[in-house]
């Protein structure tokens, strides 16, 4: 899928013009308090550069050159990186990593083990995943909890919600916290 990353942007600039709020997903991290923070499927760096706006230390990592050419033209100082996330190894990790806006189902077909496992690589030991997508598509829940638990995470919280919802089974949507063992 070939995005363009200004148009894309573009509508959340519209909503925030609204006064809609557009960093949702970026209150939800910040309330683990984490120090550093990969965001994994990045996009325009919505997310990241709101944390990076409260003092957190981010990287952000996407496929697409046209959303990462936006990110870099928008937040210049952000260390912005274009990779596959199944194949990610950035030599470091992080206390928490993001992956907002639906990544899962942007994976190519049979190969969202290896997304989870490219970005577990990256949580430190007792670290977060955090990952929020819908659920009326081709990847379930379950599959998502059985890839977190291979690559070394265990369930903490589930949310229905970015605002912390309850999540309800049947739902259309999780936002899930698993942690590093």
């Amino acid at each position: 899928m070939t995005w363009d990353g200004a148009d894309y942007q573009r509508r959340f600039d519209d909503l925030a013009a609204t006064g809609a709020d557009v960093h949702g997903e970026a209150t939800f991290v910040r309330a683990y308090n984490p120090s550093s923070v990969l965001d994994a499927g990045c996009g325009t760096g919505r997310i990241g550069i709101e944390l990076s706006r409260h003092g957190i230390d981010v990287v952000g990592v996407d496929a697409d050159e046209s959303m990462l050419d936006r990110a870099r033209h928008l937040a210049p100082e952000i260390p912005w990186e274009r990779c596959d996330l199944t194949a990610l190894d950035l030599g470091r990790t992080f206390d928490l990593v993001v992956m907002a806006g639906n990544v899962p189902l942007f994976t190519p077909p049979g190969t969202q083990a290896d997304l989870v496992a490219g970005c577990a690589r990256h949580v430190r030991t007792g670290g977060l995943l955090v990952a929020g997508f819908s659920l009326d598509r081709r990847y379930r829940i379950e599959d998502y909890d059985t890839h977190c638990d291979a690559a070394g995470l265990d369930l903490a919280e589930r949310w229905g919600t970015w605002d912390r919802a309850d999540f309800v089974d049947g739902g259309s949507y999780a936002v899930s916290v698993h942690c590093r063992r």
